[in-house]
């Protein structure tokens, strides 16, 4: 009787023995992730996503609340005849550089020397003025910059209560 080669009996072992071992058995001997590492790895992704999808709805529940309160402002601003107008709307801007997106603009003259007057008199009382120069002539003193419109809207009812803050004061959106 002749005695089978080594790896022939090797080979029928492990023959043998591949219906008792496992999938993931061959994986790990791979270096490849199990089963439950893939599922892991699913379940993890999934979480990703979700926190993406969130992060999305989060951001668009923002913007929304955004819109409700301008358009909240807006019309407490027309209750208060209030006004909002776009530098382009008279004649756009001529050297000055605005940094802010709105200020309140307390006073607008052709005469240059009556703008510096009440650029003075607002200093006087604690503001930080700007003079801003129009292509049409007008010179406007503005206060108060902000890039929300909720604190310029507060900052516009504040000013109408100082002295030297005339009825047609208004909001200056520089966009």
């Amino acid at each position: 009787m002749k005695i089978p080669n080594r790896a022939l009996l090797v080979a029928l072992s492990f023959l043998m023995l591949l219906p008792l071992g496992s999938c993931d058995m061959f994986r790990r001997l791979a270096g490849r992730p199990t089963a439950e590492e893939i599922e892991l790895m699913r379940i993890e992704k999934l979480k990703q996503e979700e926190a993406v999808r969130r992060h999305r709805i989060d951001s668009l529940a923002r913007v929304q609340k955004e819109k409700e309160d301008s358009i909240a402002i807006m019309d407490s601003l027309a209750q208060i005849k209030g006004t909002i107008l776009n530098p382009s709307e008279i004649g756009g801007l001529f050297t000055t550089r605005l940094d802010s997106r709105y200020y309140i603009v307390v006073g607008s003259f052709r005469n240059r020397h009556n703008a510096e007057t009440l650029l003075s008199e607002v200093k006087d009382r604690g503001y930080s003025p700007i003079l801003i120069s129009f292509r049409n002539g007008f010179n406007a003193i503005a206060i108060s910059p902000s890039n929300n419109l909720q604190d310029a809207f507060a900052s516009l009812k504040a000013v109408r209560q100082e002295s030297f803050c005339p009825e047609d004061v208004w909001i200056l959106v520089n966009e």
